[in-house]
């Protein structure tokens, strides 16, 4: 065994000599040199790693304070603008959509005979509801007719006697008769016009036998049957008039200041989504006070207690309602919702220059 061999064996780096001697040992050496040059290329431009896993723990850490931030910012826009709408505006839950109701009483007694109309039917001003048994106020007419025929040949009569009376001489007749005819027949034109008067009422009774509606609006409550007996003085159909909603909005007296006559409104009905718009139409001037009421001898009665909690007064504001949107069907005693948009600029609130004349 050379001596190559036993360095070979023993680890000992060879002899360039012998490297030189081996097949292909220029070609591994020059690649050795090329994959050193090629890490330390690597190495000089490539960041350490602990660089980049500190970066990216801090960009985590950024990023929920920049969504925090807009959250808020977002929440503080909102909560503004809700404070503007609850506290700035004049608004108020508590209020009423309310109608006027039309209740008819019969005039005469009578049997209902007719009843073209049903519960919630939709009537118009004019139209036939209920017809009562015309048959006793048609023969009152027709002896009314003839009472008037007899009082008036009783007028026409005792008026030609008087005038007979009055053409002839003072040896003829008395001056006393011919008072008395004249006073007969003064009296019998006013038996004929009792008579007339007895024949308007007749007619006007028959005409009551049927009871048509005054207003546009809708049958509310029908109770009355054909057949039931209608008594003077009873309430047996009322209308609810289409034309006469409004609101009460019934507002704090500390949130009165910026409501003004002619504000526009909006109103939130409970049971429907949409916006009913309208102004205000009058302001209450006058609500019940405790303290006001008389006692047996009129004077004042007081209260002698005093709270130190003291709750705002409600003040009842009118809305006449301008527009209802489709679908929104009104019912008078709806709960609902009010805000005024107070205006900038109001005319003067003297009560004096305010004061209708």
């Amino acid at each position: 065994m050379s001596d190559t061999d036993t360095m070979a064996r023993d680890g000992l780096p060879r002899p360039a000599s012998e490297a030189a001697r081996r097949p292909g040992a220029k070609a591994l050496e020059t690649e050795a040199r090329a994959d050193s040059t090629t890490t330390a290329v690597e190495r000089t431009a490539a960041p350490p790693q602990p660089f980049r896993q500190a970066a990216q723990p801090r960009r985590r850490r950024v990023l929920p304070f920049l969504v925090t931030a807009v959250a808020v910012a977002v929440a503080a826009v909102f909560t503004t603008m809700m404070w503007n709408a609850y506290m700035d505006a004049p608004w108020t839950r508590d209020g009423t959509l309310r109608a006027y109701v039309v209740t008819m009483a019969p005039e005469v007694s009578g049997r209902i005979v007719q009843l073209p109309v049903a519960d919630n039917q939709f009537v118009h001003k004019g139209d036939l509801l209920m017809t009562i048994d015309p048959t006793n106020y048609k023969i009152a007419v027709s002896l009314n007719e003839a009472a008037v025929e007899q009082a008036q040949a009783n007028m026409q009569n005792t008026a030609k006697e008087s005038q007979r009376r009055q053409l002839l001489t003072d040896l003829a007749v008395t001056t006393e008769e011919k008072q008395i005819y004249a006073a007969n027949a003064t009296a019998s034109y006013a038996q004929y016009q009792q008579a007339v008067a007895n024949l308007k009422q007749a007619q006007v009774n028959l005409e009551r036998t049927e009871i048509r509606a005054p207003v546009d609006g809708w049958v509310t409550n029908l109770l009355a049957q054909r057949g039931d007996y209608a008594t003077v003085g009873q309430n047996l159909i009322s209308l609810t008039d289409a034309n006469s909603f409004w609101v009460d909005g019934y507002f704090e007296e500390t949130g009165m200041g910026p409501i003004q006559v002619g504000d526009p409104a909006e109103v939130k009905l409970m049971g429907y989504p949409q916006i009913v718009r309208g102004h205000v139409q009058s302001i209450a001037r006058a609500i019940n006070v405790a303290n006001a009421q008389p006692n047996g001898q009129g004077v004042a009665t007081v209260n002698p207690i005093f709270t130190w909690v003291r709750l705002a007064q409600r003040i009842p504001v009118r809305i006449q309602i301008d527009k209802v949107p489709d679908g929104v069907v009104l019912v008078a005693g709806m709960t609902a919702t009010v805000q005024i948009d107070a205006r900038a600029e109001h005319p003067s609130t003297d009560v004096h220059a305010r004061a209708p004349r």
